[in-house]
């Protein structure tokens, strides 16, 4: 408080003398054969006059460093308002004005005189550094505000230099930003990096400005980068560029590489669905059922019941809504959707009229390993779920399942498909009888979700290595956490009309396990590192599939999403299957279990041995 202000002082004496200096300057060019001059001119020309005029301009307070042209205008209208004043002050005391223009010209020089010294100190201090040890010279990509306000910020980081600007379109190389040369476009980044190593002006970094440059164009950039020996990275939010703070750079995000073209979605369908309705979501404190949260808080449900059995899950997605949507009505339920007892109750207590079915055991070794606990939860858990949704007067619930479910070689999968089985069998009898909708949407790996292999490969990199790699020919589908939710969220809109199946979402081209651990270890600045292959693990496919063989997909009309047609079993039968294969699993008969699946499940032909004997 103290340092704000004597800075205060400062421009007040500083302005002062300025102003002082203007009114006899401006009597000389308006008539140069004045006589001498009065105190009053300098008095009132100067402290007086340009305090009151400048009062509502704040002159007073303006930060000489970063001055900029809205300290300018401030500048323009205190010089006007002072000359005014002034001119007044000379009629009320009965002086005379010099000639009819001199208030103009007494405006004029003020402007100078305040201007080109605010001016002067904001160019000197952002003069380009000397290449001190320790500065970091960055050569940003997009020349655009974000780029703008990256540059103003940098002004102030003794650590970064900037030394130029590539540009995202053609029209904009060869023009100047803050003095900055645009070298380039991105198309050609190589040449322009080639170039400044030949000058000795290779930089230490390229920093990434626009939030939106991602997916295929970013990857091309980073090989370039790397080819070159440079890290690529990413400047912070325009909201965190802070005079009065460091800069932080972030590295890009793998999911940045990995961003699709943004698919066209029916937002108002989905509130229509979704506003004024109760909804309660299974596994809310999950990757997926916190997305699907959030994303539901958007589209104005009347209640949103968050449903988990980890009280530290559920926990941390009750505290983000209190910050990020306090007015949205929700209730934390804790509660393991295989006590039919307890999701009974809950259904009747709270009555949701949509549900969404994200609580799962996802993670194929686990599962592998504790064959009914899988069970238990996937299949068992997805009918207890529908049932007491079905009793409770729910109109509609949607299934998260996965691509594993596809010919599963995974007990994981073959209980996700005995779920989808169960599922459709309840959509047909809603479709037909009226009652309960069930709506199944499959689709593959989720980057960064609980147990993928991202975070994996993130705290391996953090040990400095190795990678570990289970085969150099496996290869998934991979889709962001957020778009997926959003497909899944369109998919519930279609899937409750006249229409059957298994939706699909379209996950683009399959990704090489192999190529996402070298993009990950170029995205971390590190070099050396090693990859090693552990092998398969049980139940582990190299290639994973979105369709079945007989089930071709169907378009749906909206982008990002097709339907599958597969076989159907009768509800009465597929309820009788699920329940021998509950009490199988509830006696500890892991055999009978699996055999009961594959019985339900003819696909599901590699049977795991281990859990045989």
């Amino acid at each position: 408080m103290k340092s704000s202000f004597r800075r205060i002082l400062v421009n007040v004496a500083l302005d002062g003398a300025l102003a002082a200096a203007a009114a006899p300057v401006a009597r000389w060019i308006a008539d140069p054969r004045g006589g001498l001059l009065h105190p009053l001119w300098f008095l009132a020309g100067g402290g007086i006059t340009l305090l009151l005029g400048g009062l509502p301009f704040r002159l007073s307070q303006q930060y000489w460093r970063f001055s900029g042209l809205s300290d300018l205008m401030g500048v323009v209208g205190g010089s006007i308002a002072s000359a005014a004043l002034f001119a007044a002050l000379l009629a009320a005391t009965g002086f005379a004005l010099p000639t009819i223009t001199f208030p103009i010209v007494h405006a004029l020089t003020l402007m100078v005189l305040l201007g080109v010294p605010r001016v002067a100190y904001r160019l000197y201090r952002g003069r380009p550094r000397g290449e001190r040890a320790g500065v970091e010279r960055l050569l940003l990509i997009g020349a655009g505000d974000h780029a703008d306000a990256f540059i103003r910020a940098a002004a102030a980081d003794p650590a970064l230099r900037v030394i130029g600007l590539v540009a995202l379109a053609e029209r904009q190389a060869g023009r100047r930003m803050h003095n900055l040369p645009i070298l380039g476009t991105i198309a050609e980044v190589e040449q322009t990096l080639a170039r400044l190593a030949a000058k000795a002006r290779r930089p230490d970094a390229l920093v990434v400005t626009e939030p939106d440059f991602s997916g295929p164009p970013l990857a091309s950039l980073i090989a370039k980068a790397d080819q070159a020996g440079i890290q690529v990275r990413r400047a912070p939010r325009p909201t965190a560029l802070t005079a009065a703070s460091r800069i932080e750079l972030r590295p890009v995000a793998i999911e940045d590489l990995l961003n699709r073209p943004q698919v066209s979605l029916d937002r108002q369908g989905m509130r229509a669905f979704i506003e004024g309705r109760r909804v309660l979501v299974t596994g809310a404190g999950g990757s997926i059922g916190a997305e699907l949260c959030r994303q539901l808080a958007a589209l104005a449900p009347a209640q949103l019941i968050l449903l988990d059995n980890s009280e530290y899950a559920l926990w941390q997605i009750d505290l983000e809504f209190c910050e990020i949507a306090p007015e949205v009505a929700r209730t934390s339920v804790i509660a393991d959707v295989r006590d039919a007892a307890r999701i009974a109750a809950v259904m009747g207590e709270h009555r949701p009229e949509i549900i969404f079915h994200a609580a799962a055991l996802k993670h194929v070794p686990m599962v592998e390993a504790n064959p009914i606990e899988g069970l238990l939860t996937n299949a068992i858990g997805t009918r207890v779920v529908a049932d007491a949704g079905r009793a409770a007067g729910a109109e509609a619930m949607v299934l998260i399942s996965t691509d594993k479910a596809v010919n599963p070689t995974s007990l994981m999968g073959a209980s996700k498909r005995v779920a989808e089985i169960y599922c459709q069998a309840l959509d047909i009898a809603g479709r037909e009888e009226g009652g309960l909708r069930c709506v199944t949407v499959r689709f593959g790996n989720v980057l960064g979700s609980t147990g993928s292999v991202v975070p994996l490969f993130r705290r391996q990199l953090e040990r400095g290595g190795p990678l570990t790699v289970t085969h150099p020919d496996m290869q998934r589908y991979f889709m962001t956490v957020r778009e997926a939710v959003s497909l899944v969220l369109q998919a519930c809109v279609v899937g409750t009309r006249p229409v059957g199946g298994i939706f699909v979402l379209d996950m683009g081209a399959p990704v090489k396990i192999i190529d996402l651990a070298r993009q990950m270890i170029r995205l971390s600045g590190l070099r050396h590192v090693d990859i090693e292959f552990s092998g398969l693990r049980p139940g582990e496919k190299l290639f994973e599939e979105l369709f079945h063989g007989q089930e071709p997909p169907v378009p749906t009309g909206y982008a990002g999403l097709l339907m599958a047609t597969p076989r159907t079993v009768d509800l009465l039968a597929a309820g009788r299957a699920i329940n021998r294969i509950g009490r199988a699993c509830r006696a500890g008969d892991v055999a009978g279990a699996l055999a009961l699946v594959s019985a339900l499940v003819p696909e599901f032909s590699q049977m795991p041995q281990e859990h045989v004997a």
